[in-house]
């Protein structure tokens, strides 16, 4: 690749030279995966100081459940959460990366303000006009993924005439228009699960080496998805086997971030990909 794999972050530069993972914190009860969710600050803090040991690089904190038919949460109530959670890790593992997971820009100056340094938006500033001026204004690293509507009404609008140009289209798109305010620290999500048929996950996993064209860091959220539990008729609480097969293959494809619930597989699967491959 002729770009630089790397992003800005707290004066220095993250490096994507070799695949990161990213933990899954939801601070919210309503998540899909119950085993995910972690609401008091014991479990946080246990939650956050074992994704670290087994070797998560960033630890993605979300206070709003963006699965299909999610209930709506008060802005309010997902800053009180999200920040309290982030400030709370930050004084435990003062050196933990940590993303916020939200589409709302108050959030996300919030969680700056409690230690967060990514913003990681479900989508890519459609939700909040304000968002991508917060990002620029601010320089903030942004994980925008690819969605259609809202965690409502998503699942309504997969119509797509060709889903993988459709996609790219969305992301160059963006890319200009970050650019043009002088952002480049972007990072891109295809949205696996989301406003896509499992068909249509499946398609865009398989042609998930196009992405690269965009010259910018991928990031793929495919841990315990329904793409999985559905195909092998299952739910998420058995699709860990699963994961790790469809992660080890969007990391032959040119994943920069496994994006997990469960790190020390992911972790793993990265260190024999990389093996072989090399």
């Amino acid at each position: 690749m002729n770009f630089s794999k790397s992003i800005k972050v707290s004066g220095g530069l993250l490096s994507f030279d070799q695949p990161r993972v990213m933990g899954v914190m939801n601070v919210t009860k309503d998540s899909f995966y119950a085993k995910s969710r972690v609401v008091n600050e014991g479990d946080i803090l246990n939650r956050a100081g074992e994704m670290l040991k087994e070797g998560a690089d960033i630890l993605d904190v979300g206070g709003y459940s963006s699965r299909p038919g999610a209930m709506k949460v008060p802005i309010k109530d997902e800053i009180g959460v999200t920040s309290h959670a982030i400030e709370l890790i930050k004084s435990h593992f003062p050196h933990a990366l940590i993303s916020i997971d939200t589409f709302r820009s108050e959030v996300a100056e919030a969680a700056m303000r409690a230690g967060a340094k990514i913003v990681n938006d479900i989508s890519g500033g459609t939700l909040d006009p304000k968002m991508v001026d917060f990002i620029t204004a601010n320089q903030v690293p942004y994980i925008a993924m690819h969605m259609r509507g809202n965690p409502k009404n998503m699942q309504k609008m997969t119509k797509y005439t060709h889903i993988i140009s459709e996609i790219l289209f969305y992301f160059s798109k963006l890319i200009e228009r970050l650019k043009d305010k002088g952002h480049t620290d972007l990072i891109i999500d295809p949205g696996f699960g989301f406003a896509k048929t499992t068909e249509q996950n499946f398609e865009i996993l398989s042609n998930l080496e196009l992405f690269k064209n965009l010259e910018s860091i991928i990031l793929v959220g495919l841990s315990r998805k329904s793409m999985i539990y559905k195909t092998l008729k299952t739910d998420a609480s058995e699709a860990l086997n699963g994961t790790t097969v469809l992660n080890t293959l969007a990391l032959t494809k040119g994943a920069d971030i496994l994006r997990v619930h469960d790190v020390r597989p992911a972790v793993e699967a990265i260190k024999l990909t990389i093996k072989t491959l090399t």
